[in-house]
């Protein structure tokens, strides 16, 4: 049997995203709680999960300069410290092989591919558009997929890049995927039919970021994926987080 893990979107350097404890913003009562309370969710799940065959680190694994809010929400704007964070959460997972996908360029480089430094510390290969066969089944990573602000149209943007995928393989220019995993969009999506199965997976920032109290309605979900593989058969577990300490309370007047 071969264990997959699968984490995404870890958005390090942002206040909310997850934050080794060298890190923590001892200053920000609100912002450390998050730093504190997810790390040790983190560390726990890694406990749970070993041994890990294959860890698959799948898009924003940094934050990025923050433009948008004039760097206003990050805990540090130099994306060199950021991927010093992301390698010590990679890190922490021991997997034979580890690979990555690249994220959004807006949190990981327009000009540049920062992702590539933290590939190179943590010694993974990194792609566009990954492709792994793991104990027979075929998996088909991305980061990005289109997202929905409507609950039953979360499903479909992944249904679209599985339908992509099967005329792809058609022209035999893709692999056939079992499994089409895509990140990104912060919350867990599961559907499929006879061809493949596709997931979103969780993320690893919690809340906390103007874009999303602002604009942003939908329920996040915060967590990791882990698939166990053996001839051409898988299980597939997900493991989320608690999220009651991001619950909100009204203002009694």
């Amino acid at each position: 049997m071969k264990r997959l893990l699968v984490i995404s979107d870890l958005h390090c350097g942002h206040r909310a995203g997850l934050t080794p404890p060298e890190w923590w913003d001892n200053d920000d009562g609100k912002y450390a709680e998050i730093q504190e309370t997810m790390w040790k969710w983190y560390v726990g799940m890694v406990k749970k999960v070993m041994p890990v065959d294959v860890l698959v680190v799948n898009g924003d694994a940094i934050d990025g300069k923050g433009s948008k809010s004039g760097s206003s929400e990050l805990i540090t704007a130099d994306r060199n410290e950021q991927c010093k964070m992301a390698e010590t959460c990679i890190n922490l997972i021991k997997a034979e092989r580890i690979y990555m996908t690249y994220g959004t360029a807006y949190h990981t480089g327009d000009d540049e591919d920062w992702e590539d430094i933290v590939a190179d510390r943590v010694s993974a290969d990194i792609k566009s558009h990954l492709w792994l066969n793991i104990g027979g089944v075929n998996f088909d990573f991305k980061h990005k997929v289109t997202s929905s602000t409507i609950p039953h149209g979360r499903h479909t943007g992944p249904a679209k890049d599985k339908l992509w995928n099967l005329l792809w393989a058609e022209k035999g220019l893709q692999p056939k995927a079992d499994v089409l995993i895509r990140s990104h969009v912060h919350y867990f999506t599961q559907s499929g039919d006879s061809f493949s199965e596709i997931f979103t997976t969780p993320a690893l920032q919690g809340p906390g970021s103007k874009f999303g109290a602002r604009i942003m309605s939908g329920i996040i979900d915060i967590g990791t994926m882990m698939f166990d593989c053996e001839d051409g058969n898988y299980t597939t577990t997900k493991l989320l987080m608690d999220q009651e300490f991001m619950a909100e309370q009204a203002i009694t007047v």
